[in-house]
């Protein structure tokens, strides 16, 4: 961790997203030493801990709208396991802003014949059950659009929005993600601009997974759309194109988006 954290400052980037199964085959099961030196190794680089990703990877055997009552329950409990590890990893001087992104496709699909709309149903009912756990640490859960080829369980901003409003809960929201918001009907900008308030996170792509720069996403227009709107959440680099040097990839991501970036705000995002 230390040297990764050391490579990303070196690139230019002020905060680290994480995978949890990336720390393990089980994160919950990180000792206290284990956080502490994780929260340290990002500490002496000078690099943020901005949240979690990829939640249910690992370990085994999870799913979040299964009928199963007890893997359901034991995913559910993962989750709050998760929300801990964040408010650790954090540390008491690490603001509120902190996130959990919701996507694990394959852990929240409708399953063994169940409908969409009754996983969808379970799927609601459980985040709101988890958000004061999530409240309390001061950390955001935010349900991520996903496409339909991945899940038939909330793939549109607008499909997650209304979800994030009939909870209520501040520690509820939505994000938005380039490469999975690749089959929106609505233009992204329009869908940003309409959903602003209940977007907390960006996770910035080309619509085949790989660095921007490399396709023809307009994300001059993004940048500039979210400093319209004083956006002040993370924006964060997810590339799934694991062929090449991982440095060299976050490099030229970056260069590219800085010379894309308004120039008004380049003191405020950088």
């Amino acid at each position: 961790m230390a040297e990764t954290c050391a490579k990303i400052c070196a690139a230019g980037y002020t905060g680290l997203e994480i995978a949890p199964f990336t720390l393990g085959p089980d994160a919950a099961h990180l000792t206290h030493q284990d956080r502490q030196s994780l929260r340290r190794a990002m500490r002496e680089a000078d690099v943020r801990f901005v949240g979690l990703h990829w939640l249910l990877v690992g370990p085994p055997g999870l799913h979040a709208t299964t009928a199963d009552k007890s893997i359901r329950r034991r995913t559910w409990d993962y989750i709050r396991s998760l929300i801990d590890l964040c408010a650790d990893l954090r540390g008491e001087d690490g603001g509120n802003d902190t996130v959990i992104v919701f996507g694990s496709p394959k852990q929240r699909s409708a399953v063994d014949g169940m409908a969409p709309g009754e996983a969808v149903r379970i799927f609601t009912h459980e985040l709101a059950l988890v958000a004061p756990h999530a409240g309390n640490h001061g950390v955001k859960i935010l349900l991520e659009p996903l496409s339909p080829a991945q899940t038939d369980v909330v793939t549109t901003l607008a499909e997650a929005a209304a979800i994030v409003k009939q909870i209520g809960s501040p520690a509820i929201q939505t994000m938005f993600d380039v490469h999975n918001a690749a089959d929106e009907r609505e233009p992204h900008l329009r869908l940003i601009r309409e959903f602003a308030p209940l977007i907390r996170h960006i996770h910035v792509n080309e619509s085949d997974g790989r660095e921007p720069g490399t396709g023809n996403y307009d994300f001059g227009g993004l940048l500039s759309t979210l400093a319209d709107l004083n956006y002040s959440g993370w924006v964060s680099l997810e590339v799934f194109d694991f062929s090449r040097d991982p440095v060299e990839v976050a490099r030229r991501a970056l260069h590219y988006l800085l010379s894309v970036v308004p120039m008004s705000t380049l003191s405020q995002t950088i």
